[in-house]
């Protein structure tokens, strides 16, 4: 049932789930838990009618495992990265034992000159555990990359639902006309962070605005 649930999600994103999927899937929702968070500093709350509207935070560095993909839709490139992270995060790795669940997993996107539309490549994310951020366990899949990301000072806002191609150009809009006019952020890299996994319909997201250094 599980296994149908996630097939059924993956075609929504244009992608066919393979077999050997089932074992990853099973051990995620197993430990689903039990997730650690990427650690933080919140610098600044800005509100807006009684909530925040955005936060300005601090992450230190730290070592992720990348996947790079230039599918044609957003949403397939994000699902076949996370499907490789999967594996690695379950068995696929040098210590050969499930790593352990760390959330946001984060999808940095590139918008075109004009603004208008994503760029295709998207590098997704995922934040090695505390436990093996000295000694990082090394994937089988050659496509996997263990990096070193610098620190990086972000303004993040929370939106729900599903991450499409239109739904990050618009929440980037709405973003932009909340900041108002604005030079300390990049405008044409961005960073859609993810805290709940596909299968949940209105999962929580955030997109992040990346401080200049």
């Amino acid at each position: 049932r599980l296994f149908a649930h996630w097939e059924a999600v993956a075609s929504t994103h244009r992608v066919s789930l393979p077999r050997d999927m089932a074992g990853p899937i099973a051990q995620m929702a197993r430990h689903s838990q039990a997730r650690e968070p990427v650690p933080y500093v919140s610098l600044s709350q800005h509100g807006k009618c009684e909530e925040a509207a955005y936060e300005e935070r601090q992450y230190p560095a730290g070592k992720w495992a990348c996947v790079t993909k230039g599918e044609p839709m957003y949403e397939q490139s994000i699902s076949m990265s996370f499907m490789k992270l999967m594996r690695y995060i379950c068995k696929e790795n040098s210590v050969g034992c499930y790593l352990g669940m760390t959330v946001p997993v984060l999808n940095e996107i590139h918008l075109t000159k004009d603004e208008t539309e994503l760029e295709r490549e998207v590098v997704t994310a995922y934040y090695l555990p505390a436990e093996f951020q000295q000694n990082p366990p090394v994937p089988m899949d050659p496509e996997i990359h263990i990096t070193e990301r610098a620190p990086l000072r972000v303004i993040t806002r929370v939106f729900y639902g599903m991450t499409t191609e239109e739904t990050i150009l618009r929440e980037i809009s709405l973003f932009w006309e909340l900041l108002g006019s604005t030079d300390t952020v990049l405008r044409e890299t961005y960073i859609v962070a993810s805290y709940e996994n596909p299968s949940i319909p209105q999962r929580r997201n955030e997109i992040w605005f990346i401080c200049r250094a």
